[in-house]
C-alpha cells in the first residue's frame, strides 16, 4: 500500500531483592514467581471508581505497585515502584542497578531474550517481570539500497530510541546479516537521529535514494555469552497471546498519571493488532501504543469524518493520510461487529 505524504505538524542495594542473585537464563523463571504485586494489597479493579462504586482514594492512601526487574543479560533482581511514564520507568530501572538511563535500550516482558512480541509498550501486566536491555556493541554497515523498501519496520521504546523490530525475509535489509532485530539506529548517513520518532525513522530509510550506498550506526543490545543466538528476523506476526498475565494492567501516559485498568478486551486486542498491522503497511512501523490511541479514538465516533477530525486532534503530528485513516476506521468497526 502507498505510504502517503508525510509532513510532521544512589546506593544500589537498596533497591535489589536480597538473595536473588538469578542469571538472566534463569531469570525467565522470574516471570512465573517473582512477579510485580500490589504491596499489601489485592489486584485493584479499574482505577476509576473502587467496588462500590465511589471515587479512588487519594494517591497518598492507594496501595504502591512493586515491580521486579532485571538486566536481560544477567544480574540480581531489582524493584520499582513510583513510575508514571516509560521514562520514568527507565530511570527507575537505572537507578536501581547503578546505571544511565540512557543505556537502556527497551525492555521486554516476562523474556529476557530479544523477542518483538513481548516490547513493553504502554502497558504492564500487575504480574508482569520486566527485563530491561541495554547498550553493547556498537556497529557501522555500509548498505546499497537496490529496492525502494529496505524490508526494516521501525519502533521506538519511549523515551528517544528507534530500533529495529522486524525484517522482511529476502528483502535489502535480510542481504545485510550485520543488521539485526533489536538494533537501535543512531546514526543515518552521519546524521545523529537519537530523539527522533520512528515514523520519521522510517520516512528517511524509505526517502534514500534508490542505487545509491548508505551508511548506519547501529547499537545492539547487549547479550550474555550463553545467551547468543542465530540472527532473527523478529516475528512473523504480532502474538495473539495477552504479554502479561495479571488480570488488571498498570497503563502508563505521556500526559498524566499512570492508571490501573483491567486487561484489554477482546474487541480492544483485535482492533490494536489490525490497527497495528495497517502502522506497518502504510508507514514502515509498529506501535501498539499508538495503534492503542487510535481505537480509544475511534471506539465512540458515529462516522468516518468525526474519526478523522477527532484523530487529527489527537495525533494530528503524524499527518496520517486519509486512505489510512479510512482503514484504519473500517478495522475498528470490523472489530466491534466481531469480523475478525
Amino acid at each position: 500500500m502507498p505510504l502517503g505524504p508525510w509532513r510532521k505538524k544512589k546506593s544500589t542495594k537498596e533497591h535489589l531483592v536480597d538473595n536473588e542473585e538469578v542469571s538472566a537464563g534463569g531469570g525467565g523463571g522470574g516471570s512465573s514467581g517473582g512477579g510485580a504485586g500490589l504491596a499489601g494489597a489485592g489486584s485493584p479493579g479499574k482505577a476509576a471508581v473502587n467496588g462500590a462504586g465511589l471515587p479512588p482514594p487519594p494517591a497518598n492512601l492507594r496501595p504502591k505497585l512493586v515491580f521486579h526487574t532485571q538486566l536481560a543479560h544477567g544480574s540480581p533482581t531489582g524493584r520499582i515502584e513510583g513510575f508514571t511514564n516509560v521514562k520514568e520507568l527507565y530511570g527507575k530501572i537505572a537507578q536501581a542497578f547503578n546505571i544511565s538511563p540512557p543505556e537502556i535500550l527497551f525492555c521486554t516482558l516476562n523474556t529476557h531474550k530479544i523477542d518483538m512480541d513481548k516490547l513493553l509498550g504502554g502497558q504492564i501486566g500487575l504480574e508482569d517481570f520486566i527485563f530491561a536491555h541495554i547498550r553493547g556493541i556498537k556497529k557501522e554497515v555500509e548498505v546499497q539500497k537496490t529496492e525502494d523498501a529496505l524490508g526494516l519496520t521501525i519502533t521506538d521504546n519511549g523515551a528517544g530510541y528507534a530500533f529495529i523490530k522486524r525484517i522482511k525475509e529476502g528483502s535489502v535489509a535480510d542481504g545485510v546479516k550485520v543488521i539485526c532485530v533489536g538494533d537501535h539506529i543512531e546514526c543515518i548517513n552521519g546524521k545523529n537521529i537519537v530523539g527522533t520518532r520512528h515514523y520519521e525513522v522510517a520516512r528517511m530509510l524509505k526517502e534514500l535514494p534508490k542505487n545509491k550506498t548508505f551508511t548506519l550506526k547501529l547499537v545492539e543490545p547487549m547479550k550474555a555469552f550463553e545467551m547468543l543466538e542465530p540472527r532473527s528476523k523478529g516475528a512473523t506476526k504480532p502474538s495473539d497471546g495477552k504479554v502479561g498475565t495479571g488480570r488488571s494492567t498498570l497503563r502508563l501516559r505521556s500526559k498524566g498519571p499512570a492508571t490501573v485498568e483491567d486487561e484489554p478486551s477482546e474487541f480492544e486486542e483485535k482492533a490494536v493488532k489490525k490497527v497495528d498491522d495497517l502502522l506497518e503497511s502504510y508507514m514502515g512501523i509498529r506501535d501498539t501504543e499508538l495503534a492503542a490511541t487510535m481505537v480509544e479514538v475511534g471506539r465512540d465516533k458515529k462516522n468516518p469524518d468525526e474519526f478523522a477530525m477527532a484523530l487529527d486532534e489527537t495525533l494530528g503530528d503524524f499527518a496520517f493520510p486519509d486512505e489510512f485513516v479510512f482503514d484504519v476506521w473500517g478495522a475498528i468497526g470490523d472489530a466491534k461487529m466481531g469480523r475478525f
